[in-house]
């Protein structure tokens, strides 16, 4: 083996372990960008439940505020995911409360309505959920005890 033909041999094996160190960078990046995107999509899942959670207290706060009083009426707006299609109101004893979205999301109990008031009838009363927001009217009338909630 010639001396020139040893040195051409050396530089050949530096180059595959550069090229190595720069493929294990790559895919240490992907990595750490898969990871990321991840947290955040997390992050995202989190906000919508904060916010539904949100709801549900503003909305239990509005109607006692009004079941306190003699009478009333109000216009509220609330916030809520676009993934919530709709609210929707029926007569149940352990959920008055339930949100219409693509899966399931479970329902809750509000207290104060009258909701064979509010049903008029029906199975159920649903609001739309228009452009992130919710709007509904909150009424009580003298001399009732409950709350009815009714359609802007």
């Amino acid at each position: 083996m010639k001396k020139g033909e040893f040195i051409f041999l050396r530089k050949k094996r530096a180059q595959m372990k550069l090229s190595f160190g720069m493929i294990f960078s790559i895919i240490l990046i992907i990595i750490f960008i898969a990871v990321a995107i991840y947290a955040i999509l997390k992050f995202l899942g989190i906000q919508d439940s904060v916010k539904i959670a949100q709801f549900e207290d503003d909305l239990q706060s509005d109607i006692d505020k009004m079941w306190k009083g003699s009478q009333g009426s109000q216009e509220v707006e609330y916030s809520l995911p676009a993934k919530i299609k709709s609210v929707c109101f029926k007569d149940d004893e352990y959920e008055n409360l339930v949100f219409r979205a693509d899966k399931f999301i479970e329902g809750i109990k509000i207290n104060h309505i009258d909701i064979e008031k509010t049903l008029a009838g029906e199975d159920s009363f649903c609001i739309d959920n228009v452009n992130r927001k919710l709007k509904m009217r909150i009424k009580k009338e003298y001399g009732e005890a409950l709350v009815t909630i009714e359609n802007e």
